[in-house]
């Protein structure tokens, strides 16, 4: 995300280099079959979203309740993650939700071995499919431990990189398929964060759709809270409220006294679910 995992500046320069970033069952049906398994009514919030690094405190987060926004994506795991969250335990969970609050799970993976910069988990082609597994199984303990039941879903964060490079694009497409076939088998539903000129997009062009994420939030920093007049890809892609767009990033806002600085999305898509 903008300022998350890297500034804003060092995002522009790797998007810029890498271009050149409630439905029963919806979003299923890019993934591989789940016909054998019972899948809890999938919780879809349509309408403006926010991320930002820390999940705010509870005050902050009641005071902001105003309807602008009716969702939050937060941080639940990752060795990559950018920030610590104090705030982010299961009674925090509970009290947003009960506020009103809807919840995204994101969770920062291994990162593209060719990607620029260091990171504290990158993948390799020896290692992608066992550390996707490793790290989606990381991610349902830490949903589940939050109050996030199954059923919910998890974005798996997956920063710029170069898409025309064929061995890394092949490890990273490896990593992201065990990490979504492990969230199948744990009856959570899959997501995936990337870039529209990159890391997305390498999801939205592979040929091979097995295993590939059923709900996708695209970074297009173009300012227009849309997830359908600027979709970049395939019309007939991630339909049936399976897509978010980022659309502005780092926007510094007040409300009620706590001033915190957001990126903003527009969604139609799954989140979690609690209570």
């Amino acid at each position: 995300m903008s300022s998350h995992r890297q500034s804003k500046r060092r995002r522009y320069v790797a998007w810029g280099a890498a271009g050149a970033a409630v439905v029963a069952g919806a979003g299923i049906a890019a993934q591989t079959s789940t016909a054998t398994t019972v899948w809890p009514a999938q919780r879809t919030y349509t309408g403006r979203a926010f991320d930002t690094c820390a999940a705010p405190s509870l005050n902050a987060m009641k005071a902001w309740h105003t309807g602008f926004y009716g969702a939050a994506a937060v941080y639940i795991g990752g060795k990559n993650r950018g920030c610590a969250q104090p705030n982010l335990t299961a009674s925090w969970v509970k009290s947003v939700s009960t506020t009103g609050w809807k919840l995204i799970p994101l969770y920062v993976g291994a990162q593209p071995p060719c990607q620029t910069g260091s990171s504290p988990e990158k993948i390799t082609a020896a290692t992608a499919a066992s550390l996707g597994a490793t790290d989606a199984a990381d991610a349902v303990t830490k949903a589940s431990a939050l109050g996030m039941k199954a059923g919910s879903p998890i974005y798996l964060d997956m920063e710029a990189y170069d898409v025309t490079n064929t061995a890394c694009d092949d490890a990273v497409l490896t990593y992201v398929r065990a990490f979504d076939k492990t969230l199948h088998a744990k009856t959570y539903r899959t997501g995936f964060y990337g870039f529209r000129s990159s890391s997305a997009k390498a999801i939205a062009d592979a040929s091979d759709r097995t295993d590939l994420p059923g709900n996708l939030w695209y970074a297009l920093w173009d300012k227009q809270n849309t997830t359908t007049a600027d979709w970049p890809f395939a019309a007939d892609r991630w339909t049936n409220h399976s897509r978010a767009h980022q659309y502005m990033v780092n926007s510094k806002e007040s409300r009620g006294g706590y001033t915190i600085t957001v990126d903003r999305d527009a969604w139609d898509a799954p989140v979690a679910i609690t209570g």
